[in-house]
């Protein structure tokens, strides 16, 4: 039996929620307008970010962004992603081959390369430029380098930080390659504007149905995976079809901005810079070696160049999946090699990680 421990109600977490929502959907339009890449995640985390930097004092000391909030717009996003699922792209899946083998060598270049970085640059002990390193599995790498001895602080910080980077770069690297504005800033978007509400019921039906999947089967980022599941059964198999109002897209980058930027509360300016630099170092080693992977298999195989960069970008799966909606480039695709990412890297880490756990005197 599933149990959800119910959320406790506070008045100042309230308010400071509906605060940052505020200033990220304000960030969002004014980012939106501006022209800027996926405007409102990276306006909607610009504004929650500086919000936590520069007025602490504005949240509560103890304030954590509500998980039920990010969990409910993490499982739309699934939602979506799995309704631009087809026959079509089932019979893609053994086409895929090449490119989820370089998923494989994508994984143990990206943590070769961040495990030096971290150890012989950043000073940092074995543990935590182990688990610092991993290329994906944000919440395995915490409990597993926690468990190994590694800063759990230090830990945290660097992988939310590579998220935030990969989410902010991407777009933007996207944008200026183009010469314009791309995703729903450049007039992209899998959501209708002009849809009406008669697919909502079912739309919450499939969120509510796959966050039960995915946290029953205890799935690999289960919020996402199963609602995603869930709808590709259901618009794949041609049960029904899903369009979805326009506002739902928007609505779910201004919360996961948020979230994100809300992360940055309590962090010192010192330790920040700091893992900042570390962290521009090693997503710029990681975005190398996809950007070349990419490439290969591009001449290789003809996939799209930018579907193919994507899924090698090493941002959280619901991220990458947020940005290859709003940039209408194979959303199902992409999160299919996201997923498998984050897969071997937790196997991996589990695998070579037992190297790195103090040995017993």
């Amino acid at each position: 039996m599933i149990r959800f421990s119910r959320p406790a109600f506070d008045r100042r977490n309230v308010l400071a929620t509906v605060l940052l929502l505020s200033l990220g959907a304000l960030g969002g339009g004014l980012a939106d307008i501006s022209g800027l890449p996926l405007p409102y995640m990276l306006g909607s985390l610009s504004t929650s970010a500086l919000l936590v930097a520069f007025a602490p004092g504005a949240l509560p000391a103890d304030y954590r962004f509500p998980p039920y909030l990010r969990f409910a717009f993490i499982a739309a996003i699934g939602t979506l992603i799995g309704a631009q699922v087809d026959p079509a792209f089932v019979s893609r899946i053994p086409q895929m081959v090449p490119s989820l083998a370089g998923v494989v060598l994508f994984v143990g270049a990206a943590h070769g390369a961040n495990y030096a970085i971290f150890r012989h640059f950043g000073g940092y002990d074995r543990a935590t430029a182990f688990y610092c390193g991993t290329p994906g599995g944000l919440m395995e790498s915490i409990a597993l380098g926690e468990e190994a001895g590694a800063d759990v602080r230090l830990l945290t910080l660097q992988h939310f930080l590579r998220i935030i980077l990969v989410v902010t770069l991407v777009p933007t690297g996207l944008s200026l390659w183009h010469g314009e504005a791309v995703g729903s800033a450049g007039g992209m978007s899998l959501s209708h504007a002009d849809a009406g509400f008669g697919s909502v019921p079912l739309f919450l039906a499939i969120c509510a149905g796959g966050l039960l999947l995915g946290r029953g089967l205890k799935i690999p980022a289960g919020q996402l995976t199963g609602p995603l599941v869930v709808a590709a059964v259901v618009v794949g198999s041609g049960l029904a079809t899903l369009d979805v109002p326009g506002p739902v897209l928007e609505v779910a980058q201004v919360v996961i901005g948020a979230s994100l930027g809300a992360r940055f509360a309590g962090v010192t300016r010192r330790l920040l810079s700091r893992a900042l630099g570390l962290a521009l170092a090693t997503v710029g080693a990681m975005l190398a070696i996809g950007g070349m992977l990419a490439l290969i298999l591009w001449a290789a195989t003809g996939e799209n160049m930018e579907v193919l960069f994507i899924s090698y970008a090493p941002g959280g799966v619901t991220e990458m999946g947020l940005i290859a909606l709003s940039l209408a480039v194979n959303p199902a695709f992409v999160t299919f090699h996201h997923l498998a990412r984050i897969a071997l890297t937790v196997l991996e880490m589990s695998v070579v990680g037992r190297l790195m756990r103090p040995r017993a005197s």
